[in-house]
């Protein structure tokens, strides 16, 4: 069904809100609680792509290597050194290598996790981006040799996948509701699917992690007591609200979370490039961005920032130009008599579904009728994995390395074997990404990339919108979380929560 516009929320409604509740706060029981906007999909490494599942995953299981502030990959398991093109060598050091069950973490686990990514009966969405890898082969129980089919500059980038046990994976453990790592958090219950908790390993504080569709209700449950921690997905009056109140710390911070429009490019309207193009300049991001997100964001010309040492600074973006995109869908053979119509999905969350309710009114402006779809995050989710879409909103988090590009955009890469959940089949994509891959060094394999970017652009298989800030928003008893870049859920590793 369509979607009226959702008007913002206002302050005198928190406040008698607030009103009816105060007083009758829950006593503390030494818990942390993390308000979620989504459920997180799965505890399992090898399958999780959703955001919330993948920052969870972080505190589970281990990873062998990380990235540093400039998105170059440094250590976390295993250091590693290239001993021939296409032959690399990792050391597992010795912190982080004690499982959850007791077992210790050896080089056998590594490869059984990654020939099980590998398989493509076990239909992995990691697989794609791990294509170039031949064979795996332990060296000893520390040591782990990958074998490439050809040179990769960015390999050890590559491998950022949560270690599981190897004798687990052979007993078909369900790691997705069941999880077994090693990393600084460990798993505690999940008895419903909103409810999830965890306990950090060094001094068995306990980390329940609650979903909480409604922002507004959020932000209740945070003032309330019941919350104690909450993170981006807040319209801007919440946050201007939560400002002003003295139990509470907001915290801002740059974030290189991509938002754009989807489409299926196998649609017979959408799959026009004409018909994208008049999308992209129908939409005012600026304005957006200025009214709805309160300057909590950046317009986006592609998925890599530009400040990304394989992002391209040079794009200049798609200027709101409405009256192109009306002569653009009258020269495609559209008009009042004959309008383009179209599907638009996005999740539930409120504010998303505000979002897309602006966008929706950009797009009638220019004579584009667009009939929104909701769904709770699960069924939106799934929707989208399974191409079952016309047009979508969503975001890709926690970008680091430009083999992302083959991950999303390689016609190679459709689901099950990535993520070009739009169909797209360009040579020219799938040469520039192939050549970039082979790059013989990093200068030449940047320029690649920025020549990638701008065929995109041309292209347009997403309309990109912005990079959205990091929003965190703690009682005054939860000190020591900091944000990261990537909007990852590390900071908990340091918090710390008086009584």
């Amino acid at each position: 069904m369509p979607y009226c516009a959702v008007g913002p929320v206002k302050i005198l409604t928190i406040a008698f809100l607030l009103s009816l509740v105060a007083g009758c706060a829950p006593p503390p029981d030494g818990v942390v609680n993390f308000g979620l906007a989504a459920r997180p999909v799965t505890l399992d490494p090898r399958f999780a792509t959703d955001a919330v599942s993948a920052r969870l995953n972080r505190l589970v299981y281990r990873q062998l290597v990380d990235f540093d502030d400039t998105y170059q990959p440094v250590p976390a398991l295993a250091r590693w050194e290239k001993l021939a093109d296409r032959h690399y060598r990792f050391r597992l050091q010795r912190h982080g290598r004690d499982f959850h069950n007791g077992a210790h973490l050896t080089a056998a686990d590594v490869k059984a996790t990654y020939d099980y990514v590998l398989d493509e009966q076990n239909a992995s969405p990691h697989r794609g981006t791990l294509g170039t890898i031949e064979r795996i082969e332990v060296v000893d129980d520390d040591t782990v040799d990958f074998f490439l089919k050809e040179p990769d500059l960015i390999f050890p980038g590559q491998l950022v996948i949560g270690i599981v046990p190897a004798n687990l994976i052979d007993t078909g453990h369900a790691f997705n509701k069941l999880p077994v790592g090693s990393g600084p958090f460990r798993f505690v219950d999940w008895p419903q699917e909103g409810r999830l908790t965890l306990q950090r390993v060094p001094d068995g504080q306990a980390f329940r992690f609650l979903y909480v569709p409604d922002p507004t209700v959020r932000v209740l449950k945070l003032l309330r007591g019941e919350l104690d921690i909450i993170q981006n997905d807040l319209p801007p009056e919440l946050v201007r609200y939560l400002a002003q109140q003295d139990d509470v710390t907001v915290v801002r911070g740059n974030g290189a979370n991509f938002s754009y429009l989807g489409f299926n490019l196998q649609d017979p309207d959408v799959g026009r490039l004409d018909v994208r193009q008049a999308i992209a300049h129908a939409l005012d991001r600026q304005a957006i961005i200025t009214h709805v997100l309160g300057d909590a964001a950046r317009p986006a010309s592609a998925l890599l920032v530009p400040d990304h040492w394989a992002g391209h600074p040079g794009l200049p973006g798609y200027a709101y130009d409405p009256a192109l995109s009306r002569r653009l869908l009258h020269d495609a053979g559209y008009s009042s008599e004959r309008p383009l119509a179209l599907t638009y999905k996005t999740s539930s969350d409120p504010f998303r579904i505000r979002l897309a309710t602006i966008i929706q009114s950009q797009l009638a402006d220019v004579g584009i009728r667009v009939a929104l779809r909701s769904y709770d995050w699960g069924t939106f989710y799934g929707d989208i994995k399974s191409g079952r879409f016309q047009m979508y909103s969503l975001s890709w988090v926690g970008i680091k390395t430009p083999d992302i590009f083959r991950y999303v955009f390689h016609s190679q890469s459709v689901p099950p074997g990535g993520a070009n959940r739009g169909h797209l089949a360009d040579a020219g994509v799938d040469g520039l990404i192939e050549a970039a891959e082979t790059a013989a060094d990093t200068a030449s394999q940047a320029a690649d990339y920025r020549k990638l970017q701008e065929l995109l652009y041309q292209r347009l298989p997403y309309v990109p919108l912005w990079y959205e800030d990091h929003i965190v928003v703690t009682r005054r008893q939860v000190t020591g979380y900091r944000l990261a870049a990537d909007g990852n859920y590390d900071g908990l590793e340091r918090v710390k929560r008086t009584r």
